[in-house]
């Protein structure tokens, strides 16, 4: 004899109450008629509706065979209000009644329940519906109750830890977390423990997902007895964010199908059939006629507008409606569900409507951000607040999701601190789980100091058993590496200045669940682009602690490339606004550190974080005298800039300052290693001079350049950093930058090179001219170079930052800053 234990009907309040109340409709209006179908078809032999707080709805079906009275009671903590939830079985009217008066005080109830002989069990003991449920109130659980359920609403990692940690209690245990209570009275109880199943459905769509099997029970009180003797068998099928919500999109559909009637429309609209397949799974599957199939044929060849300006004048809902009507009609699958011609499962409908809404979602995504790009262009501002505010339905329609999500992770910290303290193992999530590091990067496949460093950070990883995946979006695969996880962009779009580069609008419900599955311990935002604004919502969503790094001077880069100060400061208040959502803000300088804090970051959230170089890979010994031979520097002094060729690098001041260099000494040439937008430019400049442009070269390339020069020029006033300037000591070579931003931190001034006044091409002109002159000197600094990058090895400053994910500032890394 089977029961679904723990069902609710339209009388039922949730924590999911909150959204469907902005929706605008109650939580579940099933008729327990229907419920009692529905479980009898469903193969349950007993049948009972546990609504919070009353039996009225069960008691409309109490005259029906096998019907079981039930009840989920709300009861309370009196030292602190921790809400839990009670299931009670069995029950008259009189008890019910006598329930309400005691239920506030959770040791009056369970007083009550076992003094009538009434069978009670906690429903999802290590969920928090309040948010102020702790261990300790779980221990304390242990020794009020005898009856756990298992629910199937919840996240499974909160049954398999209940299993697990019941079936390992004993009395001894249970004696011991008695002395430890100091609660005044409690009913104690040190008797054996047993379980229940429950669905815990609220829309129909999940009836008898879980639920309670007895062999050989022969009545309800043969069931029950067996139930309290611990002999129940749980079955069904675990529920994931995916279901609940399944289940909440099913509720606010049922509701509105209702309350406007749209059934009768139903022949008419291909959308609305397939919504009452997917969202109405227990109705009879019926077949569409061959009229009904031209007929959705003959509408989806004219669900859009003719006209794009009659596109534009639709309301959202409308628009979105017909955006949705044409994902049905042009996916044969979902079609075919719409039609009837294909059966729903309960269990795959909702990875069937998960799949249908990320579509949706996409859709609705690409249209508001084609609509914000091209007023951008158009510079119509004041249009964009109107496109800003439609955002709203997009938010609305994946709003069930966030919930799920949030719902399914906000317990688990408390879910592990209760494995841990009762030694139930690491498969159940608890001890000390191993740190684990999603970095979400818009700039893996560009060819620039950040992904670069990336790559670096995956292979350094591997070489410690540390688990890093980098998360990113991008058009064509990353390589193959197995750790860089690719999502397909699902629009892009290039800026004016950066031609060659484009924002990419990433797929949010995929990387939303990718991200729930792995179980990430943190994520890391390597920049505040589209997929760092998707980290910071998944990492909300999820409740992850999220840190990010800030690599890049986006606000100065876009006053040089566009004049524009008003611009420059609308940047600096979205990346203020962006990096004070962090837990964390690792800046590469005290330089950054300052500026950050100068503008607003809170100064409580920003760590300087170690910066190391792979001294193997760049080694003055990949000195190559093809390269010179290659490039034409026999005899001469070679000066080397390697970056970006970009305005915001200040090469107009290199270019001018080397100009006069070359004028006073012939016998000097300057090696310009990358490519961009100012190269052009930059060789116009320069053409009358020794001035070689090799591109982007291969790291191997890259290294003999650097050991094949004489020193490093990095004229940037805008950098956080400056890899190159690791690179090229590390390559024995001395270096030369500027007295703004981050690199001039990794210079020892006369030593293992020189600081410019930033913007000076006299400043710069005095240096460069002290290089060429005073060989010895320059040797010399080279090989200090080199010594003070033996001292900064990537491995350990990479060891240093892992330490930094779990909040351990210990001794290895302070050790190694103070050495840097």
């Amino acid at each position: 004899m089977k029961a679904d234990l723990h069902v609710h009907s339209k009388f039922s309040t949730r924590p999911s109450q909150w959204i469907l109340q902005k929706i605008g409709c109650p939580e579940s209006f099933t008729s327990p008629k229907d419920i009692y179908r529905i479980a009898r078809r469903l193969g349950m032999d007993l049948v009972t509706i546990t609504d919070h707080n009353t039996i009225q709805g069960v008691l409309e079906i109490a005259h029906f065979p096998n019907v079981l009275i039930g009840e989920e009671i709300t009861t309370y903590f009196p030292e602190d209000g921790c809400k839990v939830h009670v299931l009670a079985y069995d029950l008259s009217e009189t008890q019910h009644e006598d329930i309400q008066k005691v239920r506030e005080n959770i040791y009056d109830l369970v007083t009550y329940l076992k003094d009538n002989g009434i069978l009670h069990a906690v429903a999802h003991p290590l969920y928090s519906i309040n948010g102020k449920l702790t261990v300790e109130h779980f221990e304390k659980m242990l020794l009020l109750f005898r009856g756990f359920e298992l629910n199937g609403a919840r996240n499974d990692l909160q049954n398999r830890l209940l299993r697990a940690l019941l079936a390992g209690l004993d009395r001894q245990r249970l004696i011991s977390l008695a002395d430890r209570c100091d609660d005044g009275f409690m009913p104690l109880d040190f008797g054996p423990k047993w379980i229940i199943g429950g669905s815990d459905d609220h829309s129909s769509l999940n009836i008898a997902r879980y639920w309670t099997s007895v062999p050989n029970a022969q009545d309800i009180r043969g069931f029950l007895k067996a139930i309290a003797a611990g002999e129940a068998e749980i079955k069904g099928t675990p529920s994931t964010p995916l279901t609940m919500a399944h289940n909440l999109y099913g509720i606010a559909y049922q509701y509105y199908r209702d309350r406007f009637q749209l059934t009768k429309h139903l022949h008419k609209d291909v959308l609305l059939r397939f919504l009452e397949r997917m969202l109405n799974i227990h109705q009879p599957c019926v077949s569409r006629s061959w009229s009904h199939r031209v007929y959705d044929l003959g509408r989806s060849t004219r669900l859009w507008p003719r006209h794009e300006a009659q596109q534009k004048d639709l309301p959202v809902i409308k628009a979105l409606w017909k955006m949705s009507q044409t994902l049905v009609t042009q996916d044969v699958r979902l079609l075919a569900f719409a039609q009837g011609t294909k059966a729903v499962r309960v269990r795959a409908a909702e990875k069937v409507w998960h799949r249908f809404m990320e579509k949706t979602c996409d859709a609705l995504l690409v249209s508001l951000s084609r609509s914000i790009a091209q007023q951008l262009k158009d510079a119509h501002m004041f249009n964009i607040f109107g496109t800003l505010g439609a955002s709203g339905a997009l938010y609305s329609l994946m709003a069930p999701y966030f919930v799920a999500f949030s719902h399914f992770t906000k317990d688990k910290g408390m879910v592990r601190e209760v494995a841990r303290r009762f030694g139930a193992g690491d498969g159940m999530g608890g001890p000390a789980q191993e740190v684990s590091v999603a970095h979400f990067s818009d700039t893996i496949l560009e060819v620039n100091g950040v992904a670069r460093t990336l790559i670096r950070q995956l292979r350094a990883a591997q070489r410690f058993g540390k688990r890093l995946v980098l998360v990113t979006c991008e058009e064509s695969r990353p390589g193959c590496h197995s750790e860089i996880v690719n999502f397909k962009p699902i629009a892009h779009y290039a800026l004016p200045e950066y031609p060659e580069l484009s924002l990419k609008i990433p797929p949010f419900l995929k990387i939303l669940r990718y991200c729930f599955e792995q179980e990430f311990t943190q994520i890391h935002s390597a920049t505040p682009g589209p997929m760092g604004l998707t980290a910071l919502a998944v990492a909300r969503i999820l409740s992850i602690p999220i840190v990010a790094t800030y690599h890049t001077a986006f606000p100065q880069y876009v006053q040089r490339l566009t004049g524009d100060e008003a611009l420059e400061s609308l940047t600096w208040r979205y990346m203020i606004w962006y990096y004070n959502q962090m837990d964390r803000v690792y800046v590469p300088s005290k330089a950054t550190a300052r500026e950050l804090a100068g503008h607003g970051v809170s100064t409580a959230k920003i760590r300087t974080y170690p910066r190391g170089v792979d001294i193997e890979q760049w080694s003055p010994k990949k000195y190559s005298s093809d390269f010179r031979a290659r490039w034409c520097l026999e005899n001469k002094v070679a000066a080397l800039y390697v970056g970006r060729i970009s305005k915001e690098k200040d090469l107009d001041v290199l270019c001018r300052a080397f100009r006069q260099l070359h004028e006073k000494n012939p016998d000097t040439a300057l090696v310009v290693v990358g490519d961009g937008p100012y190269k052009e430019e930059m060789e116009r400049m320069l053409s009358d001079m020794k001035a070689v442009f090799t591109g982007y070269l291969s790291e191997q390339q890259l290294c003999e350049a650097y050991a094949s020069c004489d020193f490093l020029v990095f004229p940037s006033t805008t950098d956080t950093f400056g890899n190159v300037v690791l690179e090229a000591q590390a390559c024995g070579l001395p270096v030369i930058v500027s007295d703004c931003g981050g690199p001039q931190e990794n210079v020892i001034p006369g030593r293992t090179g020189w600081i410019f006044k930033g913007r000076s091409e006299a400043s710069l002109l005095k240096y460069m001219e002290i290089m060429c002159a005073e060989k010895e000197k320059r040797v010399q600094m080279g090989k200090e170079a080199r010594k003070l990058m033996e001292g900064r090895t990537f491995e350990a400053a990479f060891l240093a930052m892992w330490n930094m994910y779990g909040g351990i500032e210990g001794e290895a890394e302070q050790e190694f800053l103070q050495a840097v």
